[in-house]
């Protein structure tokens, strides 16, 4: 197998090169490419010291078999045709073809079929806190068809880059020793701060954020869910939360769901609110799994229950999926 993994010195790129070693994912050649500011700079990869290619339009991707691509949308509309031209299939990160009705969206736990058809030979990971939900969704599902879902996400740092959680960090540090707080990366200050907005608004008044929940739930699903999101950006350095509301179609009682998120692949059950037991980002970060817990029913509607869960936006919001995506293509 050869593999490219294109944007490797962001966030993403560096949990990509992780992950593929901790999975023992079959590479026998790597190949890394980044802008003309990264190229040049070395990573070792199992021992090997690897040097970044600068992207170009040019056949460097002859031969390449999978290319993780993580390097933006403006990067991945520019260089889909160079990179997908000789055969490699592209599996991309960005928010550029997840509306494609060319490109499938896939989350392998929910839909990794779709995967299989692919006509521009693209394949689309989802926005990192869509990946959190449908995993959860498809495990209620399979009890009863959801018809609607109302979320609130509380979104680390992380999510906009590795630059943003290096803010963040910073002005912990500048807000201990009385400094005036450095504000680059957000609207406003994040440290000690909320900030009700995770990326830009549209004219509806929900944030692009919040549409993609909509919009590739229920691609992903195939689904006539409907999704109500509101996003917000919290001081966490890594790993996503969301509080979920869900109306299915006949009622799901508590233990039905236990016993459906116990058994969903992709699913880590912390449950038990006597004990203190329940998903935190901070026990998520750097983990594989959704964790669901504070599971109960939704008190103002006989067919609604309502849940919270945790993921690491970096791992399985990204790298992880983008993986286990090739994974299950390599298997087939």
């Amino acid at each position: 197998m050869k593999i490219a993994i294109v944007g490797t010195s962001g966030a993403v790129g560096q949990e990509l090169l992780r992950v593929l070693d901790a999975r023992n994912f079959p590479v026998d050649e790597l190949y890394l490419f980044g802008s003309s500011r990264s190229a040049g700079s070395t990573y070792t990869f199992r021992g090997k010291e690897i040097t970044v290619k600068e992207l170009k339009h040019n056949d460097d991707f002859k031969g390449i078999d999978i290319a993780f691509v993580s390097a933006g949308a403006g990067t991945s509309l520019e260089f889909a045709e160079t990179i997908t031209r000789h055969g490699a299939i592209m599996i991309d990160n960005s928010s550029a073809f997840r509306m494609d009705k060319d490109v499938p969206l896939v989350v392998p736990e929910v839909n990794a079929a779709d995967a299989l058809t692919r006509p521009k030979n693209i394949i689309a990971n989802p926005n990192c806190t869509t990946i959190q939900l449908v995993v959860a969704l498809k495990a209620i599902e399979g009890v009863s068809h959801i018809k609607r879902a109302h979320v609130a996400t509380y979104q680390a740092a992380s999510g906009a880059g590795a630059s943003a959680m290096a803010e963040l960090e910073q002005q912990h540090r500048q807000l201990v020793n009385n400094e005036s707080p450095t504000v680059s990366k957000f609207a406003y200050q994040l440290a000690y701060n909320l900030i009700p907005q995770v990326d830009v608004f549209t004219e509806n008044g929900y944030t692009k954020e919040e549409m993609k929940m909509y919009n590739e739930t229920r691609k992903i699903m195939h689904s006539d869910i409907e999704v109500s999101a509101t996003c917000i950006r919290v001081p966490v350095l890594r790993a996503h939360s969301e509080a979920i509301w869900i109306e299915t179609e006949q009622p799901v009682s508590v233990e039905q769901a236990r016993e459906a998120f116990a058994k969903a692949e992709g699913v880590v059950l912390l449950d038990d609110p006597d004990r203190k037991i329940y998903p935190m980002p901070l026990n998520a970060a750097g983990q594989d799994p959704v964790y669901v817990g504070r599971i109960r029913k939704d008190i103002t509607n006989p067919n609604g229950l309502t849940f919270w869960t945790a993921a690491d936006q970096i791992c399985k919001g990204a790298a992880l999926n983008a993986v286990q995506i090739a994974e299950y293509l390599i298997k087939q």
